[in-house]
């Protein structure tokens, strides 16, 4: 998420909901909280909200997604480590919960972390200490308070043996759901106006407005995405609209031919491996440098499924590589050792077919 432009966000006139008035309730304690919700519903901004309305709004916020990176390099990021604990540990490192003393530490995906890290952290959420990779003692406490969020049903997951109960009743201190975007409605304007002031605030794009039936189509569209999808066709609109004005002719074609979905839509056909592998890069925020660059050279999918994927990134993205560079949660100096990759196994599409 754009860290810059979601903070601004919230500030003062927070556009997340109806939850205004509750974020801002919960932001008087120093509770931990679990925020929980579809993907895409906007919980790190829920989450923004409650450090943003809080007595640590001038301490650092800091997020760490539980589910893209291995347990080994997700107990560094939370921990830190010491210098020569492993291969590559050239430096002493601080970890997140360290870098957010006095402020929020945001756990993103908890629900995806391992039962041997779901310890530690209950170890750490008990008595506040930290002991680095490396280390055979704590070395030092911090206060930070913690928000959680996922996107999976963790009473189901304690049933099956996945997820700690004692962590959950941890971290539940206070619950907070986010309803999908699908049930508010209202929102999707002020949202939609705010992401259209967002990516033409640098001037590298004209800024542009929405005509009434383009709003109107966007109200009526399904959302199955939520606020991230959302936020991304804006985007698209923003990089891709050739007039002033964004009328519902510009819209992407699902928006256009799907109006009055009021449940997610439900695919007809089969679903195909890239249809999982799209999942998890966009729902699920994984990169595709770890979640689909090993299985394709483990030979464990296709050429033919990495060809699928390309193909649906690049009718998202109407044919703009560096977009589905983003869209594949791929870091931006990243998009020439993509299409390097793309081309040597080709793998790479013609982009004007999309456009």
């Amino acid at each position: 998420m754009r860290r810059t432009g979601h903070a601004q966000m919230i500030g003062t006139s927070l556009p997340v909901l109806d939850l205004k008035a509750e974020i801002e309730r919960i932001a008087r304690s120093d509770a931990k909280v679990l925020v929980t919700g579809e993907s895409g519903t906007g919980k790190e901004l829920v989450a923004l909200g409650i450090h943003s309305s809080s007595a640590r709004v001038d301490k650092p916020f800091v997020p760490v997604n539980c589910a893209g990176l291995p347990e080994t390099l997700l107990e560094s990021e939370l921990f830190g480590h010491v210098k020569g604990s492993f291969t590559g540990a050239y430096r002493d490192k601080q970890g997140k919960l360290e870098m957010a003393d006095q402020g929020t530490v945001f756990l993103d995906e908890i629900g995806e972390m391992t039962p041997r890290l779901q310890g530690l952290l209950l170890r750490f959420l008990e008595t506040g200490e930290l002991q680095k990779i490396g280390s055979d003692r704590a070395v030092g406490s911090v206060n930070v308070r913690v928000i959680a969020a996922t996107n999976r049903n963790l009473p189901e997951m304690i049933a099956q043996g996945t997820f700690r109960e004692d962590l959950y009743y941890r971290l539940n201190v206070i619950h907070l759901h986010v309803p999908p975007l699908r049930e508010r409605k209202d929102d999707i304007p002020m949202l939609a106006d705010h992401f259209l002031r967002h990516f033409t605030r640098s001037g590298m794009y004209p800024a542009k407005t929405l005509a009434p039936e383009a709003i109107a189509a966007l109200v009526d569209y399904g959302w199955p995405g939520n606020v991230r999808e959302l936020e991304n066709v804006i985007e698209r609109m923003v990089v891709t609209g050739q007039n002033e004005t964004i009328n519902p002719d510009d819209l992407p074609v699902e928006i256009r031919t799907q109006q009055s979905v009021m449940i997610r839509p439900k695919r007809e056909r089969r679903r195909t491996v890239a249809d999982d592998l799209y999942k998890r890069l966009v729902d699920g925020r994984e990169s595709f440098w770890s979640a689909v660059y090993p299985l394709y050279m483990q030979r464990e999918i296709t050429r033919s499924n990495m060809r699928d994927l390309v193909r649906k990134g690049l009718e998202e993205a109407r044919g703009n590589y560096k977009i589905v560079t983003r869209l594949f949660n791929m870091d931006t100096r990243d998009y020439k050792k993509f299409l390097n990759f793309l081309r040597k196994h080709d793998c790479q599409l013609p982009f004007k077919e999309y456009r």
